[in-house]
């Protein structure tokens, strides 16, 4: 019961934080939009920062079960490398589709996603967390994986900036849409393209 109130505590702050900044977010706020007093919310989380923690484990948590639903390696990069080159194309394709609809249209990965992007330019950490899981984070484990379809470094981020860059982008796209579907259709025409050009 008391790991349910936590996680509704997590849910409604993120829902805030997306909306007004983690940094223009108080304790006062979460417990008000909550319904509580400040004690109560205080007897489960001792500060604003324990709930973002509780928050990036939740992320870090769904993200090993998407890669385990799906079939996706899930060692290290180099691991991961080795065991793309085997993993069959359509799989790669449904799981990178997959990855796309986390970010924008399931609630709690997309209010991440915006909170990152509302804090990234003003707080030090939260531009960390925004690399790490939307920018650099991805454009680098790409270029590992890629790595192995190419003759070097240079040419593996260049493979993965054309594959991500894309996806990277149509985040914002489908956020502005007012027709969700095209944007996912974009995307697909964009894996199918790639794919058959990285393996014709």
């Amino acid at each position: 019961m008391a790991g349910d109130t936590k996680a509704r505590i997590a849910q409604a702050a993120l829902a805030l934080f997306a909306q007004n900044g983690y940094l223009g977010t108080s304790m006062s706020d979460i417990a008000q939009q909550l319904g509580i007093t400040k004690g109560a919310l205080y007897k489960h989380y001792a500060s604003k920062q324990e709930i973002l923690d509780q928050i990036i484990q939740k992320m870090n948590d769904l993200d090993l079960e998407r890669a385990q639903a799906y079939g996706m390696p899930e060692n290290e990069a180099d691991g991961f490398a080795e065991e793309y080159v085997n993993t069959p194309t359509e799989k790669i394709r449904t799981y990178s589709i997959a990855q796309f609809r986390h970010w924008t249209e399931e609630t709690f990965s997309s209010q991440f996603r915006k909170m990152l992007t509302l804090e990234q330019y003003r707080d030090p950490k939260m531009a960390q967390l925004y690399q790490m899981y939307l920018a650099t984070g991805p454009l680098e484990y790409m270029a590992a994986i890629f790595r192995k379809l190419t003759d070097s470094d240079a040419a593996a981020m260049q493979m993965a900036l054309e594959f991500y860059g894309p996806m990277y982008l149509l985040y914002s796209v489908y956020d502005a849409a007012e027709h969700k579907e095209s944007v996912i259709s974009m995307l697909e025409t964009h894996i199918d393209q790639f794919i058959r050009r990285v393996h014709p």
